[in-house]
């Protein structure tokens, strides 16, 4: 444990980097920990900018990546958004019950169900967008311009962040060790 009272994390070498116990936050130099406490804090900007918005995340998340891909199937968006498929569906359940999803019969696989953002549903995503962007924009115009110029430089290194985060989401899982007992 460490004086601030967290765990210490060894590096792979049996010893942290920096002396302090957080090999973790060592190796992405806080990266993660700001990324989670920026998301934390922009959840909670946007839910007292709009109150009235009553969806959770993983619903806005469910409905935002069908309003990208009209037809999609329930399994592959667990597949996509790494769900569970039962979690899926009850998050589907719920979208379709406030009318913000629509289902329909697979003209490939009558047994399959596409999913559909009704109009309703668009317009959830495009306001969670809006105030999201509301948010962002009220908080950076509070930092100095030397602040919002950095987040403005690291923009592109942050998009690239994300797309590797998606590519390693993506792979296949690491084949299990075969010589393990």
């Amino acid at each position: 444990m460490t004086n601030s009272g967290q765990t210490a994390v060894p590096s792979r070498e049996g010893t942290d980097r920096d002396g302090t116990g957080r090999e973790g936050a060592s190796r992405s130099d806080g990266i993660a920990e700001v990324i989670a406490r920026l998301r934390r804090a922009l959840r909670r900007g946007a839910r007292v900018a709009d109150p009235a918005n009553r969806l959770a995340v993983a619903q806005l998340e469910v409905l935002s990546a069908v309003t990208e891909q009209p037809g999609v199937r329930p399994g592959q968006l667990a597949r996509q958004l790494h769900m569970r498929p039962n979690t899926v569906t009850t998050i589907v359940n719920a979208l379709s019950g406030q009318g913000m999803l629509s289902r329909s019969g697979s003209s490939g696989d009558r047994r399959a169900i596409e999913l559909t953002a009704t109009d309703a549903g668009q317009q959830a995503v495009l306001t969670w967008q809006a105030t999201n962007a509301a948010v962002l924009h009220i908080a950076l115009s509070t930092l100095p311009a030397t602040q919002r110029r950095a987040l403005t430089s690291a923009v592109p290194a942050l998009d690239a962040l994300a797309r590797a985060i998606d590519r390693l989401a993506d792979a296949p899982p690491p084949a299990a060790d075969q010589g393990a007992p």
